[in-house]
């Protein structure tokens, strides 16, 4: 099976679902290690190495959003992203991302979570249209599955804090989690995002210069966990990225083929975030 695409070859032919065998599962792992372990040089394991499949014990538990192409009659996978709602997780015992960040506030406030994770997409298929796909296909599942908040790590590409200062230190001064739900960096493993002052932040050259990942979680109004955390496997300094499913369903809602019943209110700015999460509450 070729990875090999046309750089000018029209996305006709894309859709997305989920995963329905094992084998679409591997397919979707081996994706993800010539994506994490052969552009990016994270670290495998010597098992990964053998398969050539990004693996880990979430999943199995998880449900997996995969992008594939027809192409010689043949569906090939070409992007991917693992969901796990918090009953998944908890038939497992904990999120991915509880090994970097203390979740207790989002587990505690009685909201209905999500974590995403394991992100990636071919090389020659990072446009708009597949990007576009796996955002409609994430409103599409947390509306069926009545998500009120999605969160997980956001990798920065680079373990040398003094060079993510400036995106860093933005995130920390425009795009933190309010108080009630926001994650914190696990004690023996916290780094301080406010490194630089306001004043000293090219905020547009920044906001430009960021993963496209995060940049898209930042435009539908998703905000920061308190504190990064370096993975040495996969050679990144992450973020705790949370967002409400209304920005997300309400940017997207207009691309589902199916009808969504009740009126799904779409906020820009993350400053409304606090009476969004009254109103999921109850309490507003």
């Amino acid at each position: 099976m070729t990875n090999d695409v046309k750089e000018n070859k029209p996305l006709r032919d894309i859709s997305i679902r989920l995963i329905q065998n094992e084998a679409e599962l591997h397919a979707a792992q081996n994706l993800r290690y010539k994506v994490f372990y052969e552009e990016f040089n994270a670290i495998p394991s010597k098992e990964m190495t053998r398969l050539e499949r990004d693996f880990d014990e979430y999943d199995p538990i998880a449900d997996h959003l995969i992008v594939t192409d027809k192409r010689d009659g043949e569906d090939i996978i070409v992007g991917t992203y693992r969901l796990m709602t918090q009953t998944m997780a908890n038939k497992h015992g904990h999120f991915y991302s509880s090994k970097e960040f203390d979740l207790g506030k989002l587990m505690n406030s009685g909201l209905s979570i999500m974590e995403l994770g394991r992100s990636c997409v071919m090389p020659n298929y990072r446009a708009g249209p597949v990007l576009q796909l796996l955002w409609q296909g994430i409103a599409d599942y947390v509306s069926t599955n009545n998500i009120d908040i999605m969160f997980g790590c956001a990798s920065l590409h680079s373990t040398d804090i003094d060079h993510l200062a400036q995106p860093l230190s933005y995130m920390y001064h425009n795009h933190l989690a309010p108080e009630d739900i926001r994650p914190r960096a696990l004690d023996d493993r916290y780094i301080d995002m406010n490194i630089l002052p306001p004043d000293q932040i090219n905020e547009k050259a920044v906001f430009s210069d960021l993963p496209p990942l995060i940049k898209g979680y930042l435009r539908v109004g998703a905000v920061i966990g308190d504190g990064a955390v370096i993975d040495p496997q996969f050679n990144t300094t992450d973020v705790c990225i949370i967002a409400q499913s209304h920005h997300v369903t309400g940017r997207y809602r207009k691309h589902y083929e199916r009808k969504i019943e009740k009126e799904i209110p779409s906020r820009s700015k993350e400053q409304q975030m606090d009476k969004n999460l009254a109103i999921a509450k109850g309490t507003a």
